[in-house]
């Protein structure tokens, strides 16, 4: 992905020993969604619509703690994995705080709120006994 590609509001690399960015994980924060970038040879990009998030959690671990890094959890009403880690990010407190800022965004845009998508995660789960 080039920077002419997005428009980013946010972008960082998941960082590793001593809070270095030495990793193929990148975080890239638009607008409306939010992608991640796995990858060296073979690349995989996963990404999500802000408005679906439904909860946010922070884990800041004692040894991301001493490099100022901290994991950011997120559940997110999306099939194939509802639960996405950004894993040691840079100044998480900032990180969650601008997600927070652009969720809400998202939301007043579609005029959701998370109570709204109440339910499985598994759109495509049917009942058996009918």
């Amino acid at each position: 992905m080039k920077k002419s590609d997005f428009d980013y509001i946010w972008t960082d690399k998941k960082r590793t020993i001593f809070g270095l960015p030495i990793s193929f994980t990148r975080y890239f924060l638009t607008k409306e969604k939010f992608i991640t970038r796995k990858g060296f040879f073979t690349i995989v990009e996963d990404e999500f619509e802000l408005y679906r998030v439904t909860d946010k959690k922070l884990k800041l671990p004692f040894f991301q703690r001493l490099f100022k890094c901290g994991t950011i959890l997120l559940t997110v009403k999306d099939v194939d994995t509802p639960i996405k880690d950004l894993t040691s990010v840079k100044d998480p407190r900032k990180v969650l705080s601008l997600l927070d800022t652009h969720i809400n965004i998202q939301r007043d845009k579609y005029n959701i709120r998370g109570r709204d998508m109440v339910g499985t995660n598994n759109i495509y789960q049917c009942d058996e006994h009918e």
